[in-house]
């Protein structure tokens, strides 16, 4: 009973913050199509923390940004709370599959952060997928891949889809710097209710993708009390003579690093 009590009040609670955030995110994405995109990432930013505070997931940050651009950070994928998690570190922008454009109320949340929708299946369109994160790029705009394409159990690194790497080179192209940045960024769920998730107990925070997402939703909403921990891991320079296929092995072997010595 006090579950489903503390399950209700936290939707409502999230309801009226989007009430309250989304009238002015909107008037920032028009700002945002002249040019001043700041407002229109710092808003999410906001919300996504109040949305951690609400849920009861205390976040910790373990490593830096750096403070050159282009940017893209590319990260492991466990549950939809990644998104909120990684909203909650900085003004940034996600690429994602383009059916998350139907998810009732998602869809429209994320359009509202700016994110890039592309058609994995697609891959005659890859190219033209990675200058549309380029383009956000250039503009000193963080983006955020998770290149394994899907979400896993918590326990599994699955390997990198590699084509959307190219936007840190097209980034560089279009800019006036040598190189481009792919900072690697492990999410890791650590703790429920002060105790250490095993491997068995990670699957409960996960998503895997035969789960429907309101079936992952209500039972960590519902549990709370979630400790995660962004282990930022140091960025990869990304040149003109970079090949995509080996910094994206890099970037796993990193964040594969990292989850070893969580």
């Amino acid at each position: 009973m006090l579950r489903n009590i503390r399950f209700l009040l936290i939707i409502l609670s999230i309801i009226i913050v989007l009430i309250l955030v989304v009238p002015f995110q909107l008037i920032a994405l028009i700002f945002a199509r002249f040019g001043f995109p700041q407002p229109a990432g710092y808003l999410p930013l906001v919300f996504h923390r109040i949305v951690l505070k609400l849920v009861g997931i205390r976040l910790t940050i373990n490593g830096d940004l750096p403070k050159h651009r282009p940017l893209l950070l590319v990260s492991n994928h466990v549950s939809w709370l990644d998104i909120v998690v990684l909203g909650a570190v900085t003004p940034l922008s996600f690429v994602a599959k383009s059916e998350m454009l139907s998810w009732p109320l998602f869809g429209k949340m994320a359009q509202l952060q700016r994110t890039v929708f592309i058609q994995r299946e697609q891959r005659r369109q890859s190219g033209h997928q990675a200058n549309a994160i380029a383009d956000r790029m250039t503009k000193k705009e963080i983006m955020v891949l998770f290149p394994e394409g899907t979400t896993t159990d918590g326990n599994t690194l699955f390997p990198f889809k590699t084509p959307l790497f190219e936007a840190a080179r097209f980034a560089l192209v279009a800019s006036p710097v040598e190189e481009a940045l792919i900072q690697p960024a492990a999410i890791d769920y650590s703790h429920i209710h002060g105790l250490p998730i095993g491997r068995a107990e990670r699957t409960h925070v996960a998503w895997p993708g035969d789960l429907g997402l309101g079936e992952s939703l209500i039972p960590i909403l519902k549990k709370g009390a979630l400790d995660v921990t962004v282990h930022l891991g140091k960025p990869i320079a990304f040149t003109e003579q970079s090949k995509r296929k080996i910094v994206s092995a890099e970037a796993s072997a990193a964040i594969s690093t990292m989850l070893l010595n969580r």
